[in-house]
């Protein structure tokens, strides 16, 4: 019996370290396009975007800021210019709160910054809520590059050509 709990313990072990060595870090995509098709302002969900700003970041950031994140189906959100230097949005040590709307999605899977200026910004981590959906949070501790998108895909890439078929038969 013993030796059964101490089996069971070390496999736990292993797994959990595993899982630590396989958490991701964000990575730029210079292919990631904003889906102007999906007119994902227009939608009829809400979702709350937190985003955490390091303490290790500039004072203050003027630089553009926008992020996209949607699903594995290809509904996608995007919130272009949440910056606002008048009111020291993205300050070190600080989180900024806002309501975005687009369309409805399934479960979070990919989340994608966009940076665009000279000062620099380091987030601590991105936070989305929206309705009837788990809250999901992307850690960055990382500095967003310039001019590109910057961040993680979770989603299945099964899912996204299960859809991709089924759109291109239904043409």
């Amino acid at each position: 019996m013993m030796r059964a709990v101490c089996f069971i313990v070390l496999c736990a072990l292993i797994l959990s370290s595993q899982a630590r060595s396989s958490i991701k870090k964000p990575l730029p995509n210079p292919n990631f396009e904003i889906n102007s098709a999906n007119h994902q302002n227009e939608g009829t969900c809400s979702f709350t975007v937190r985003l955490v700003t390091s303490c290790s970041s500039v004072p203050y950031t003027r630089d553009e800021i926008s992020i996209s994140f949607g699903d594995a189906y290809g509904n996608q959100v995007y919130a272009p210019r949440l910056d606002d230097p008048s009111t020291r949005t993205f300050e070190r040590c600080s989180a900024d709160t806002f309501e975005v709307y687009g369309p409805c999605t399934y479960q979070i899977c990919y989340m994608y910054v966009y940076r665009s200026g000279y000062d620099g910004w380091l987030p601590e981590r991105v936070e989305v809520y929206g309705y009837n959906k788990e809250a999901v949070s992307f850690d960055y501790k990382d500095w967003i590059p310039s001019d590109m998108w910057y961040g993680y895909n979770y989603c299945s890439p099964y899912a996204v050509d299960a859809v991709s078929s089924s759109k291109s038969v239904m043409k």
